[in-house]
């Protein structure tokens, strides 16, 4: 027993003066300021695209009871684009295409400036680095310049608006595929016959960009 506490009387001045190493290491590693090099927009700034699309005009009936049904037509875009930051993007947007309801129709050519939302998550964290599918939201506003061919057009140009949605498939850094959903309204452009009939459409638009 005496031996036993002679023991202990050592053991607790040694533990005092002890000094106790350890160590804390991470599981997954955060992408934060120090990575702001790797983010997706750092290396991919600038983008160019053009996508085909498919517009549904919608109906329209006059106080007279006198109905311009909207047929289906097809047009296309091309845009250039720059992102901000991964999430963030800007894009210049040029959409050519002809709106038709029975027996009468009009050119349109829209400029479009579209502020955009990606859905990017793996420039959060390095466990999400191989995100391929990229869901985005976004809204535009611009100018539809419009003639007619058999009617008469009193504004030639009028103010237009759009909100889209849609999914970008990134197959690698350098090439997405795009394929999104777009509602398109502009202001009455005063055709003939149908003065208040202000344009509007769905469109489907299957395209593709490449970034750079």
């Amino acid at each position: 027993m005496k031996k036993l506490l002679i023991c202990l009387f050592c053991f607790v001045p040694m533990m005092a003066n002890a000094e106790i190493t350890y160590r804390v290491q991470k599981t997954w590693t955060e992408r934060g300021e120090n990575a702001a090099r790797d983010t997706f927009a750092s290396k991919h700034r600038f983008y160019a695209g053009a996508m085909y699309n498919f517009s549904i005009w919608q109906d329209y009936t006059t106080d007279d009871n006198i109905t311009a049904n909207g047929h289906d037509t097809s047009g296309f875009d091309v845009m250039l684009g720059i992102r901000w930051f991964d999430t963030f993007r800007i894009e210049a947007d040029y959409f050519t295409a002809k709106a038709k309801w029975n027996g009468f129709a009009i050119n349109t050519n829209t400029a479009f400036l579209n502020l955009l939302v990606d859905a990017r998550i793996d420039s959060l964290y390095r466990m999400f680095y191989k995100q391929k599918l990229i869901p985005y939201i976004g809204a535009g506003v611009g100018a539809t310049w419009t003639d007619g061919k058999d009617i008469v057009v009193d504004n030639d140009t009028v103010a237009s608006f759009a909100v889209m949605a849609g999914l970008g498939i990134e197959f690698n850094d350098w090439f997405t595929l795009d394929i999104g959903y777009r509602y398109m309204y502009m202001l009455k452009p005063g055709i003939d016959g149908f003065r208040d009939l202000a344009p509007n459409a769905n469109q489907i638009r299957v395209g593709a960009r490449v970034n750079f």
